[in-house]
C-alpha cells in the first residue's frame, strides 16, 4: 500500500481542503488585554466563595521558584468580611484626588495572599506568578480584579486571625469601568490617568522594550 494512500482517499472523499480546527476559549493575548487593574465594580453581581476557590485553584498548577509553594490564600466574600478588607486597603494611588473606588463601586470580594516564610525575592517571584495567574483565571470566568499592595498588614492579619503574614491582596468582582491601553515611548510618562470616564493605562511600545545591540 502506498504511503499516501489514506491522504488520497481523504481527498477523493472530502475534497482537497483540510478540515478547519475550531478554536475553543480565549487566546492568551485576549486574556491579557481583558486583564486590567479594575477599581470599580458592579454591585449587583455578588462573587461567591466557590468562584474565589476556582480562582485560587490555579495555584495548584503554576510554577513555583525552587518548587517551594509557600503561599497560602484566604478567600473573603461580602458575607465573610469583605468590608473589613476594604477599610484596610488603598486603591488608585496615582489619582488621589478621585478617592477611588467611587462610592457604590467598591469591591466586595478579596483574596488575601500570605506567605508561610519570610518574604524574599523567591517569594516575590511566586507572588507575581500567582497573582497574575489568578487574575487571568478571573478574566476567563468573566470577572475582573486588582492587585493591591497598599494595605495595613498588621491590622489585616489581626482582623482575620491569619496564621501567616499577608503579602498581597486581590480584589475580585464584575468590572464597571472602561479601561484602555495607550502606547508610549520609554521616556514618556507611565502614570495612568482618566479622561471622560475612561481609564487610560500607558504601555511602553515593543520596540522600546527590546534591547538594541550594535551590529
Amino acid at each position: 500500500m502506498a504511503d499516501n494512500y489514506l491522504e488520497k482517499r481523504y481527498e477523493e472523499t472530502l475534497g482537497s481542503a483540510k478540515p478547519k480546527v475550531k478554536r475553543i476559549g480565549h487566546t492568551v493575548d485576549e486574556l491579557l488585554r481583558k486583564n486590567r487593574s479594575t477599581r470599580g465594580y458592579h454591585k449587583p453581581y455578588v462573587v461567591k466563595d466557590s468562584e474565589l476557590r476556582r480562582i485560587i485553584e490555579v495555584c495548584t498548577k503554576i510554577p513555583s521558584a525552587c518548587n517551594q509553594q509557600v503561599l497560602r490564600f484566604l478567600p473573603v466574600t461580602k458575607e465573610s468580611g469583605a468590608d473589613k478588607v476594604l477599610e484596610l486597603t488603598k486603591m488608585g494611588a496615582a489619582l488621589p484626588e478621585l478617592h477611588l473606588p467611587f462610592p457604590g463601586t467598591e469591591p466586595e470580594a478579596f483574596i488575601i495572599c500570605c506567605s508561610t516564610v519570610k518574604e524574599t525575592p523567591l517569594v516575590d517571584m511566586d507572588l507575581g506568578i500567582a497573582a497574575q495567574s489568578m487574575l487571568l483565571k478571573a478574566v476567563e470566568m468573566g470577572l475582573n480584579g486588582l492587585i493591591i499592595g497598599a494595605f495595613n498588614r498588621e491590622k489585616l492579619k489581626e482582623a482575620f486571625a491569619l496564621p501567616h503574614p499577608p503579602v498581597l491582596v486581590l480584589a475580585i468582582g464584575k468590572g464597571a469601568e472602561t479601561i484602555e491601553l495607550t502606547p508610549i515611548g520609554e521616556a514618556e510618562s507611565h502614570a495612568y490617568y482618566r479622561r471622560d470616564g475612561v481609564h487610560y493605562v500607558p504601555k511602553v511600545r515593543l520596540d522600546d522594550l527590546i534591547i538594541k545591540r550594535d551590529a
